[in-house]
């Protein structure tokens, strides 16, 4: 095997923790509602407050990597956000969890922006969709394995033991990988690039020259919306409306999706190489295709009453999400130059977490006192409508003229 998918390799293990520790929470909101006394509202709370300053800082953690060792940003990030997964074990209130579950989000900003760069670097036009697919399951597994150990060891434990399991294991990833892990230098896998950084102001003029770039950041604010609804609320959901287990409903809540996912983007990053080789268009017509045909399958989540009809429509929208999630990035990169793409990447996290995620869980939860949990599932899928209004006007009038002037020496 060559070393540039060794790298994707590696980068699989971080993710894997990444998500894990994320999605953990969640599957243990029965248990805070109980022992803490939170409502709904302060439980959507804390899946906001990681989103919140997750976005917030995701530019800046973007700009930040365009200008130093990714490796030393990559394994920076995986130590604080493990160091603070195992501190979130000793909150004993609201106040505490908010706070932790923050910080968490500001641990964690800094990967995505610096994995995906190198990546792109190691990974030019012809596998880049695929190494980025590839790469992408990591997240699928961490949030099986964050949804359902959360839950087994907290029904089994109490909830602050899967913290500490999770952040310390996180803690050993990092010593084994900083041996092994080497930086690329920047472009290497396509153009030269010798330019330098871009300043903040040219990064704002180059993002009023792209109009690919805005489409792609507001089909992620609304794609990234419908995700987060899913993962924060369906564990609780399945506990709720189908009296599982809080093991039971935390695998069920993330098995078949991610699972599926895992399927729809391998498929959705070959098919997007595939396509990207005889058209510009190739990468996002893929995307585009992933939220039309998921929507009907969200909105079959929340009006189901069948434990089995509702897997049928998890595993459905897992894989079409997998078609999409495999070229968030890709078909960034094909529109931006090597030097801008972790400002790039960090500015599109930033985005798709303050106005879709961060979003998301404290809106639901305040439909859900209201209507019920299954209203406001079914309502997000009007979302993925508009993600795919703007990926299809970004592959009709934009694309081809954004990818040409990227692509120019």
């Amino acid at each position: 095997m060559s070393y540039r998918w060794i790298v994707v390799a590696m980068l699989w293990c971080i993710s894997f923790f990444n998500y894990a520790d994320r999605q953990a929470i969640f599957s243990v909101f029965p248990l805070l509602e109980k022992e803490l006394g939170l409502d709904m509202v302060q439980l959507g709370l804390l899946g906001s407050a990681f989103a919140w300053v997750y976005g917030l800082s995701g530019f800046f953690a973007g700009f930040v990597v365009d200008r130093i060792s990714r490796k030393k940003a990559i394994l920076g990030g995986l130590y604080a956000w493990s160091l603070i997964c195992m501190s979130t074990a000793f909150s004993r209130g609201f106040r505490a969890l908010f706070v932790l579950r923050a910080a968490e989000g500001l641990g964690e900003t800094i990967y995505y922006p610096a994995s995906m760069s190198m990546v792109s670097d190691y990974h030019g036009k012809e596998t880049r969709s695929r190494a980025i697919g590839v790469h992408q399951t990591s997240v699928y597994a961490g949030t099986i394995a964050g949804g359902f150990f959360a839950g087994w060891i907290g029904q089994r434990y109490g909830w602050r033991w899967s913290f500490i399991v999770f952040g310390g294991l996180g803690i050993l990833l990092g010593f084994v990988l900083n041996r092994f892990l080497r930086e690329p230098k920047r472009g290497q896998a396509e153009i030269e690039s010798t330019a330098a950084p871009l300043t903040l102001a040219q990064f704002v003029q180059l993002l009023w020259r792209t109009p690919t770039m805005l489409c792609l950041t507001g089909a992620f604010i609304c794609s990234n919306f419908v995700a987060v609804v899913l993962l924060t609320w369906m564990p609780k959901f399945l506990y709720d409306q189908f009296h599982m287990s809080l093991a039971l409903a935390g695998l069920t809540a993330t098995v078949f999706v991610q699972l599926a996912s895992v399927l729809g983007s391998l498929a959705g990053g070959w098919l997007a190489d595939v396509l990207r080789s005889r058209t510009p268009r190739g990468r996002i017509l893929v995307q585009a295709a992933g939220v039309l045909c998921g929507a009907p399958f969200v909105a079959w989540c929340g009006m189901t009453r069948s434990v089995t009809s509702l897997i049928i429509a998890l595993t459905l929208w897992g894989f079409c999400k997998g078609m999409y999630d495999a070229n968030i990035f890709a078909s960034l990169f094909d529109v931006v130059r090597p030097e801008a793409r972790g400002t790039a990447a960090g500015f599109l996290n930033s985005a798709g977490w303050l106005g879709g995620g961060g979003s998301a869980p404290v809106l639901i939860g305040l439909i859900a006192q209201h209507r019920g949990l299954s209203a406001g599932i079914t309502a997000a899928s009007t979302v993925y409508l508009l993600a795919c209004a703007l990926l299809l006007l970004a592959a009709v009038f934009f694309v081809s003229q954004d990818s040409t002037r990227a692509a120019a020496p």
